[in-house]
């Protein structure tokens, strides 16, 4: 009952130190102070004489004697044991800031106050004729109903900016949030034996991407780019991105982000350490502006932003692939039966044709731009509090991205330009079929086609992609979840006889191993993954651990948009990976995964992949 009365006292006291300290003045603090001493004068009488001589032993542990009487008194509560020292902190920090915002307010008053009367003056002495004398007496109530007006008038200013209070931020900084993320890898390539030489697998994206090469050359010594499929590798990478995004009121949001890696590649942000101590480039990974309407109902998003489109796994879009264009989703619960369907539907540029194409030429080219448009249906259910799916099918109808053979085309320089250059893929990983795209004319200049045969190669299939997606959680173990993804695709745009007829790549073997056999590429795609763990690690001691099977045949997607890791990126790959995460804490973890991929079509090709990572998030 004793402390329950101290606690009571100590509470009246504050409430009136409280009001005696938003009064401005020395007047007030002479006004309040008696209750101070009054609550205080005992004990420092009673103990002045205990402790004087171990004051010269040791350091006093008691607060310095402020000027503000609600610091003193709640640094009195303190020792009394009546509040904590964190809630102590609190209440000073509070009475730090009102006693702050009272003094600006009282100061901007004033000066204003000084600014109105100075003005009055000139005013009067504007219309008084030379020699008049005016005596102005202003009622002191007057005075101080103009004081207080505006000391109002400030701080309902300072309350509306947020200028006058320490440790807070202006309402437009609070519209904006800011996240990013950063991870150390340590990637270990190990390719087993049994692949075939380096020399069966060319590196068309080092082709499209540079010079033409020389097909007449490639049985002389002067070989194009090749993949490496025999000697093993090491790697340190990393990945720093940093974001922002502002709430832009009715609906609207914006948002940028910056992030590494070492070329502008659709499919990876990360940045290979790669010695001398150099810099690196950061690059704009996402740019764009959202509107939200009838509750999260519409959603529409329009620049360089995340994937609109649900996936369950990485088979057909690799997880860190932004789109570029713009995308509309719907979503609705039917009442409230846990059943949400969505509609999806968006548009992508993936190549605009440069102005000034062919480059070289004295004539100019018609455009051959590309773009992906998608649709995609689905529904989310939740059967019942421990059950939840998402099941949907989409369709990717990718827009003149098949290679064309060209024209008749005359080449005197190996930077001369045929009609269907801008054909080839501006970006490619490996696996999908190619098809030379120039129809080089036989002239005297090339010896009728034995020299000079400069060529770029595209894609030879087309792609229109139906994916059928879908996850089912169960927490039934809560926190502890199971989830299994599953997804497959199939490229219904595929022609094998077609492709099979201008293919250069993935070719089969023949029984006696001499020479290569008939075109095997193929359009099917599938996946499944088991997750078991925690779905999200929040603590130490969080974890989670994943096994799946991948089977991606050669033509089933377009290899640029992939999985960059699996295989080293691109399609026609088959094979397992086994992972887990563990956390450190809420937003440090450790990943360790094994990949171990092999081709389906072509040369024999195999290759382990080992990732150690240590991830962290802010």
């Amino acid at each position: 009952m004793q402390k329950e009365r101290a606690l009571a006292v100590g509470e009246r006291l504050l409430r009136r130190a409280a009001r005696c300290t938003l009064a401005a003045g020395v007047s007030a603090t002479l006004m309040c102070a008696p209750a101070y001493a009054q609550s205080s004068g005992a004990k420092s009488s009673s103990t002045t004489s205990k402790s004087a001589s171990k004051s010269e032993l040791k350091v006093s542990s008691k607060k310095p004697t402020s000027p503000n009487v609600v610091i003193n008194l709640i640094n009195l509560m303190v020792e009394q044991k009546l509040i904590t020292a964190d809630k102590a902190d609190a209440l000073i920090k509070q009475a730090e800031d009102e006693a702050y915002v009272s003094r600006q307010a009282t100061k901007d008053a004033a000066v204003k106050a000084a600014a109105a009367a100075k003005e009055a003056d000139a005013a009067s002495a504007a219309v008084s004729p030379p020699g008049t004398k005016h005596i102005v007496y202003v009622p002191e109530i007057v005075k101080r109903q103009i004081r207080e007006d505006l000391k109002k008038e400030v701080l309902r200013e300072a309350k509306d900016e947020r200028w006058a209070a320490p440790g807070t931020f202006p309402e437009w900084a609070e519209r904006i949030h800011f996240s990013g993320d950063f991870r150390l890898r340590s990637e270990n390539i190990f390719y087993p034996k049994g692949n075939a030489p380096s020399g069966f697998f060319p590196n068309f994206n080092a082709i499209n991407t540079g010079t033409p090469y020389d097909t007449t050359l490639i049985n002389t010594g002067i070989n194009p780019p090749y993949l490496n499929s025999t000697q093993d590798r090491d790697r340190f990478r990393i990945q720093a991105r940093l974001g922002a995004e502002a709430y832009l009121f009715d609906g609207f949001t914006s948002g940028i982000r910056f992030a590494t890696g070492s070329d502008s590649q659709p499919v990876s942000t990360n940045q290979t350490l790669t010695g001398n101590f150099s810099k690196y480039q950061i690059w704009l990974d996402r740019a764009y502006l959202n509107y939200t309407a009838l509750n999260g109902t519409i959603n529409a998003t329009g620049g360089r932003f995340a994937n609109p489109f649900f996936s369950a796994t990485d088979l057909v879009w690799y997880h860190d692939l932004g789109f570029d264009g713009a995308a509309v989703q719907v979503k609705h619960e039917i009442g409230t039966t846990g059943v949400t369907p969505f509609v999806v539907a968006g548009a992508f540029p993936t190549f605009n044709t440069d102005l000034n194409f062919g480059t070289t030429s004295a004539v100019k080219y018609g455009s051959e731009d590309r773009y992906l448009l998608g649709g995609q249906i689905g529904t989310a259910w939740a059967i019942n509090p421990k059950v939840n799916s998402i099941f949907s099918v989409a369709y990717y109808d990718f827009t003149n991205i098949q290679g064309r053979l060209s024209d008749p085309c005359t080449l005197v320089v190996q930077t001369d330009t045929c009609d269907t250059d801008d054909l080839r893929p501006p970006f490619a990983q490996n696996g999908n079929t190619y098809m030379a795209l120039r129809n080089i004319v036989p002239t005297t200049i090339n010896s009728n086609g034995a020299i000079d045969q400069w060529q770029y190669f595209g894609l030879a299939s087309a792609f229109r992609e139906l994916d059928v997606s879908g996850r089912v959680d169960l927490g039934y173990f809560y926190p502890v979840n199971i989830i299994v993804d599953g997804e497959f695709v199939d490229n219904t745009a595929f022609n094998k006889a077609a492709i099979a007829a201008v293919a250069f790549n993935n070719f089969g073997g023949t029984p006696n191993g001499i020479g290569t056999g008939p075109y095997v590429g193929g359009n099917i795609g599938w996946m499944g993954r088991l997750t078991i763990g925690h779905e999200e690690l929040q603590r130490f001691g969080d974890w989670n651990f994943n096994i799946g099977y991948k089977y991606l045949q050669s033509d089933a997607v377009v290899d640029a948009f992939a999985d960059s890791d699996f295989g080293l990126g691109g399609t026609n790959l088959k094979g397992y990976l086994v992972g887990g995460n563990f956390a450190l804490n809420s937003n440090v973890w450790t990943t360790l995964r094994w990949m171990s991929a092999n081709s389906i079509a072509g040369p024999p090709y195999n290759v382990d992949v080992l990732q150690i990572d240590l991830n962290a998030k802010y």
